[in-house]
């Protein structure tokens, strides 16, 4: 609960809404200027309008960024693999073109040759 005096102080009191007015009274006519200000700026505010395009067009610009971050996505995972294909290509290519000692073909097989002892069981 708040405890206000009995006799209120000069200035205070309720203003033209029913709210609490505090602090020094104004001129005589500003209860007056602010009513038409009021006025006034609800009336400005009343006569802007929207652009009865504006979602239409922000709409279409968000689109317009999502193809286009897409597309460069797209863009970029292909010259990634494209890069990773030649770089690949690129290294089969660097093997020796002699034939190495596994393909060879000459010789003992290795399953002719001296194995391990099997394990008895």
């Amino acid at each position: 609960m708040k405890h206000q005096d009995a006799t209120p102080s000069r200035g205070s009191g309720q203003d033209g809404a029913g709210r609490e007015r505090s602090g020094p009274p104004g001129p005589p006519d500003a209860e007056r200027t602010e009513r038409e200000l009021a006025d006034a700026l609800h009336a400005l505010a009343g006569g802007v309008l929207p652009d009865p395009d504006a979602y239409r067009t922000a709409r279409g610009e968000w689109l317009r960024r999502e193809r286009r971050r897409r597309l460069v996505l797209t863009v970029l995972v292909a010259v990634v693999f494209a890069l990773a294909t030649v770089i690949g290509l690129w290294v089969l290519n660097q093997a020796p073109a002699e034939p190495g000692v596994i393909f060879s073909g000459e010789g003992v097989a290795a399953a002719d040759g001296p194995s391990l002892p099997r394990p008895p069981g």
